[in-house]
């Protein structure tokens, strides 16, 4: 068996950065929520794949697969290195939602395979996962070798918030910068103004869910 000795691992999230901004396709996790990290290993224990579970990247999309936010988590980033054997992958998601089932009381995965980038859901449909929608093309910004979502121009720093029994402020921001861009949006901002980076079109998104 060419995964013979094979396992996954539970991370965290700054366990695995590196090594998805090296092997996934979007190079980035930037903005991306997270709960639950995972790595793949052969039996040398050399990584050989990594990705992470967490909330929907769409304001209230979970809405069309659960009556609850809690119950959904999506496969936000998944990659393997190219020499994997074929079932790796499959391999890999089916570990994790092993793992899942112990510690997670949610209900639905959802994962979307991107048309833009030659993928049609191959292994969602080899690990049993529901194709369910197949949605339209976007508006992006490309910039560079990346993809941007529109509304990554409008990322603002979110207001901090008082702790009423401890009397301070707590947040990963200071006061005063309440509604102002983030960095990264300001840069992206400037490379359209710069004509460095600009919006094209999507070729849309397969959808599939998980249902535990």
């Amino acid at each position: 068996m060419a995964l013979e000795g094979w396992s996954i691992k539970r991370m965290q999230r700054n366990e695995i950065k590196d090594f998805i901004e090296r092997w996934h396709y979007s190079k980035s996790i930037n903005g991306c929520k997270s709960s639950y990290h995972y790595g793949l290993f052969d039996s040398n224990m050399n990584m050989q794949g990594a990705l992470f579970y967490g909330g929907m990247a769409m304001a209230n999309q979970w809405k069309k697969f659960a009556d609850n936010e809690q119950d959904v988590l999506e496969l936000r980033r998944l990659c393997c290195v190219d020499e994997t054997p074929k079932n790796a992958e499959s391999f890999f998601i089916g570990a994790t939602i092993r793992d899942l089932k112990k510690i997670w009381n949610g209900k639905v995965l959802v994962s979307y395979a991107d048309k833009q980038y030659g993928h049609s859901g191959t292994i969602y449909k080899a690990s049993n996962w529901e194709l369910v929608e197949e949605s339209k093309g976007a508006k992006v910004i490309r910039w560079g070798d990346k993809l941007y979502h529109d509304k990554t121009i409008r990322t603002k720093y979110k207001p901090p918030k008082f702790h009423k029994d401890q009397g301070v402020l707590f947040g990963d921001t200071e006061p005063q910068a309440d509604g102002m861009l983030k960095p990264y949006a300001k840069r992206l901002l400037k490379a359209l103004e710069d004509g460095e980076a600009h919006y094209t079109e999507t070729l849309g998104k397969y959808t599939f869910i998980y249902k535990l």
